[in-house]
């Protein structure tokens, strides 16, 4: 069976998050795993979205460059409408925004959630970020390096930094 790179980038991991299993589709807060993440979005609109429990229903989702889409919520909606000055969807798109995972009270329980950093980001802070978790695993000697750099680097859900680590994980066997 041939691997995703999503895939792939859990078998990279020491430990695998159970909701990595089953919520393939979206970016949520276990895919960040306690580190913040700047993001670019591409495209916003709704969609019709399914469940853990099969349930579907409409929510906005975010479409993301180099990641995983992001579904947005009234909460995280609020936020890019403030730090980008406008609640128009279509004028979000191109716009960076930091995710970061945190939890929340939902019908008496905490749960795990993505939110978005109230300040927008730098566009230079975004690619000397990208830049600078390439260079880390391009100084790689072994596998075991590269397996241990990448589950430290930032963005090592990126797009570019995966195929990175593809290339040298090839190159290293």
């Amino acid at each position: 069976m041939l691997k995703t790179n999503y895939q792939k980038q859990i078998t990279m991991s020491e430990k695998t998050h159970w909701k990595q299993l089953v919520n393939l589709d979206y970016i949520g807060a276990y895919s960040l795993q306690g580190q913040d993440l700047t993001v670019e979005i591409v495209k916003v609109e709704v969609k019709r979205v399914k469940g853990e429990n099969g349930k579907e229903e409409d929510c906005t989702v975010a479409s993301l460059k180099g990641q995983k889409p992001f579904i947005v919520n009234r909460t995280n909606a609020k936020i890019i409408t403030k730090i980008h000055g406008s609640p128009y969807i279509e004028d979000w798109e191109g716009k960076k925004i930091t995710l970061y995972p945190t939890t929340t009270k939902v019908a008496g329980e905490t749960v795990e959630c993505l939110r978005v950093r109230p300040i927008a980001p730098k566009q230079e802070t975004f690619d000397s970020e990208i830049a600078a978790d390439e260079a880390k695993l391009r100084e790689c000697k072994t596998l075991n390096e590269l397996k241990d750099t990448f589950q430290n680097l930032r963005h090592r859900s990126d797009t570019k930094i995966i195929a990175v680590k593809d290339e040298l994980k090839a190159v290293l066997r």
